[in-house]
């Protein structure tokens, strides 16, 4: 074992959600962008996705993100950003993190009060926001991706629960939005299991029968997210709350509300002329952690009202871990991953 090659985590979590943040150990990855990056990753050597978020090392209720150097030189960091259900180009609870990694790694030096900087996503840059008291950091804001609604008020058969009715919304992913009420949640943490349950169900009945294409991506894969929606209140001028429950496909409900499910909620809000600039939602999880997003300004783009937002949460760091990869254990799969080992 003296020999075998060792992957540096980071462990931290926005609202519960697990992002284990890749700090070392890992070659350098062909692509002069880091969307190639993540596409090479995602179609020669998903090696790396598997080994941690499967066991003995993870299990798929986490996320991994890797940290690479930047191809653009506005950015302080790449990242790229691997879940149970693939490659998501952006993630809200994973840019928290990760931008909660930089600075506790000392890539981004910490800045008392309020800072700055740039991370590069498989998205595009992102701007990030952090707050730092006595060293510590308190809070960060990152951008939401540019959300729309591409589909409102449908409705699909889904066996052993009838029609159900949804919008889609596009936020980093597509995104089924369905009102909890109307499925018999009241969006406690007793319903997890079977709040998975019905939205595997719902995702699946969905994927048989339509697909999604992006106005300017075009084909970004099968829908691969539902968000359950409680009921909005106003809780002061231009600050709503809702409690909410967002799944990943197949099979995961995730501990937070999740950024991208944030910024698909605002984008429904717009397009039903429930919210102005300015105005902001906090998501509330099932386990009773928040996140803030904030409705910046809507432009169009072709048929679409697009909303621009910011995320806002903080993330902790939980664990700092070596990765023994012992490629001898029969439960480790090697064959996809050793081409992208660094030295140990």
């Amino acid at each position: 074992m003296t020999n075998a090659p060792v992957i540096q985590l980071m462990d931290t979590h926005a609202g519960g959600d697990v992002s284990r943040i890749v700090t070392g150990g890992i070659a350098p990855l062909p692509g002069a962008t880091v969307r190639a990056q993540m596409e090479y990753l995602r179609d020669q050597a998903d090696g790396l996705r598997r080994l941690l978020l499967e066991e003995p090392y993870g299990i798929p209720e986490m996320s991994v993100d890797l940290l690479v150097p930047a191809t653009d030189p506005q950015a302080a960091a790449g990242y790229i950003i691997m879940e149970v259900m693939g490659y998501p180009i952006y993630s809200g609870s994973n840019t928290l993190c990760t931008a909660t990694a930089v600075l506790e790694s000392g890539i981004v030096a910490k800045q008392e009060g309020h800072q700055t900087f740039l991370l590069e996503s498989p998205a595009g840059l992102v701007q990030i926001e952090a707050e730092v008291r006595d060293n510590v950091v308190e809070s960060v804001t990152c951008e939401g991706l540019p959300s729309y609604i591409d589909t409102y008020r449908a409705r699909v058969h889904v066996p052993g629960l009838g029609d159900v009715d949804y919008s889609i919304a596009y936020s980093g992913g597509f995104y089924a939005l369905v009102e909890a009420a109307e499925l018999g949640f009241a969006l406690n943490l007793t319903e997890e299991r079977r709040l998975a349950d019905t939205a595997h169900a719902i995702v699946e009945a969905i994927r048989a029968e339509r697909s999604f294409s992006h106005y300017s991506l075009g084909d970004v894969g099968p829908l691969p997210f539902l968000h359950f929606m409680g009921p909005v209140e106003q809780v002061a001028p231009g600050q709503y709350r809702s409690r909410s429950a967002t799944y990943v496909h197949p099979g995961v409900i995730c501990r937070s509300t999740t950024g991208t499910g944030t910024s698909a909620r605002l984008a429904l809000m717009h397009y039903e002329g429930r919210i102005q600039p300015g105005d902001q939602l906090e998501t509330v999880s099932l386990r009773q952690t928040r996140f803030i997003g904030r409705f910046t300004r809507a432009e169009p783009q072709g048929d679409y009202s697009v909303v621009k937002n910011t995320i806002t949460g903080r993330s902790y760091v939980i664990a700092r871990s070596d990765i023994v990869v012992n490629c001898e254990d029969p439960m480790v799969e090697c064959g996809a991953l050793l081409s992208i080992l660094g030295e140990s």
